[in-house]
C-alpha cells in the first residue's frame, strides 16, 4: 500500500465526511444530537450497500487506510478534549464513580454478552465498550484491540446511536416529572456517569440548565480518560491463554494510541496552546473520526451482519437498565 495507491480512497472517504459534517449541522439532524462521526457511518453503510459493489477497486487501499491509520490518530487527538484539571474538579468521590461505572459495566456486558446471550467476543466487548465509556468513539478504539470485523463494529455503533439517544430524551423527561429525586448538579453528576455519547450527554444536561450540563460533561469526559486503562486492559484479557508457534505466552497487545491519547490528555493540561488552536485541533480530529466511521461504513455490508441475530441490540438493552438504575444509586450513594 503506497501513498499514491491510497490517494482515490482517501479522496472518496474525505468527500462523504464533508458532506456528514455538513448534513450533522443542519437543524433537523442537530436537534437529535446526531454526531458527524454517526451521519458519517450512516452514509457510508448506505453507499457500501447500495452502489458498493460497483466502486472501483482502485478506492480499497484508501478506505482501509481510513479505518485503520486514521482512526489511531483520531484517537490520540481526542486527548485534547481532557484536562487533568477538570478531572481534580470532579473530586475522589466523582472519580471513583466513573471508575465504578465504566468497569462495572464492562464487566456486566462481557459476561451477558458472551456467557448468556453466545454473542462473538469482539462484538459483545464493542458494544460494552460503546455503552461503559463514550459510545462510538469506543467502540472504534476497541476494534483493534479486539480484531473486529467491520459489520460488527457497526453493530455495536447502532446500539450507541439507539440507546444513547433514548437517554437524552428520557432522563431530562423523567427528571422534570419528577421520577429523578437530584439537585440539577447531582443530576448532572447521575448523566455524565451513564449516558453514552459526549453529545447525548451535552443534550440531556443543557434540557435542564446550561450549569447542569457543564457538570455532565466534565464527568463524561472523565470517563473518556477511562477508555486507555480499559483497551489496556481488554489486550490483556483478548490474549489470555493464547500462545505463539514456539509454545510461549502472546505477549500484550499494547494499544500504543491509547497510551498517546493519555499522553495527549497531559499535555493538554498544561494549557500551553491558545483555546483557539485546541479548538481547530479537535475540530480536526472529529473530521478524522468522522473519516474513519465512514470508511467503516464503506466497508459494511448487510449480507454479513445473517448469523449475528439481535444479540447486539439484547445485550445493549440489558447495559441501558444497568447504567440508568446503577448509575442513579452510586450517583446517589457517591455524590447527593
Amino acid at each position: 500500500m503506497t501513498a499514491r495507491s491510497r490517494l482515490p480512497g482517501l479522496t472518496f472517504v474525505i468527500l462523504i465526511a464533508v458532506l456528514a459534517t455538513y448534513l450533522s449541522g443542519l437543524a433537523p439532524i442537530k436537534a437529535m444530537r446526531l454526531s458527524p462521526l454517526i451521519v458519517g457511518i450512516l452514509l457510508g453503510v448506505t453507499i457500501g450497500n447500495t452502489v458498493g459493489a460497483k466502486l472501483p477497486s482502485t478506492l480499497n487501499d484508501g478506505i482501509t487506510f481510513c479505518s485503520k491509520q486514521v482512526l489511531r490518530t483520531a484517537i490520540v487527538l481526542y486527548g485534547f478534549r481532557i484536562t487533568f484539571g477538570e478531572i481534580a474538579q470532579l473530586g475522589i468521590h466523582g472519580l471513583l464513580l466513573d471508575i465504578l461505572m465504566v468497569s462495572s459495566t464492562l464487566m456486566l456486558g462481557a459476561f451477558i454478552g458472551i456467557r448468556v446471550l453466545k454473542m462473538d467476543r469482539a462484538t459483545a466487548l464493542m458494544t460494552s465498550s460503546g455503552a461503559a465509556i463514550c459510545g462510538a468513539a469506543a467502540v472504534v478504539a476497541t476494534e483493534p484491540v479486539v480484531k473486529a470485523e467491520n459489520h460488527q463494529t457497526a453493530a455495536a455503533v447502532v446500539t450507541v446511536v439507539v440507546f444513547g439517544t433514548l437517554s437524552m430524551f428520557l432522563y431530562p423527561l423523567f427528571y422534570r416529572a419528577g421520577f429523578i429525586d437530584m439537585d440539577p448538579s447531582t443530576f448532572g453528576v447521575y448523566i455524565g456517569a451513564s449516558v453514552h455519547e459526549v453529545a447525548h450527554v451535552v443534550g440531556a444536561g443543557e434540557a435542564v440548565s446550561p450549569a447542569t450540563a457543564d457538570t455532565a460533561v466534565i464527568v463524561k469526559m472523565t470517563r473518556v480518560l477511562l477508555l486507555a486503562p480499559a483497551l489496556l486492559c481488554m489486550g490483556w484479557w483478548v490474549n489470555r491463554g493464547q500462545t505463539t508457534e514456539d509454545g510461549d505466552p502472546v505477549p500484550l497487545a499494547i494499544p500504543w494510541f491509547a497510551i498517546g491519547f493519555i499522553g495527549v490528555a497531559g499535555f493538554n493540561s498544561l494549557n500551553v496552546l491558545p483555546d483557539a488552536m485546541v479548538k481547530g485541533l479537535i475540530e480536526i480530529d472529529t473530521f478524522l473520526l468522522t473519516m474513519a466511521m465512514t470508511a467503516l461504513g464503506l466497508n459494511t455490508v448487510w449480507s454479513k451482519f445473517k448469523g449475528m441475530g439481535m444479540g447486539p441490540m439484547y445485550l445493549a438493552l440489558a447495559l441501558f437498565f444497568w447504567l440508568v438504575f446503577a448509575g442513579y444509586g452510586l450517583t446517589q450513594l457517591l455524590i447527593a
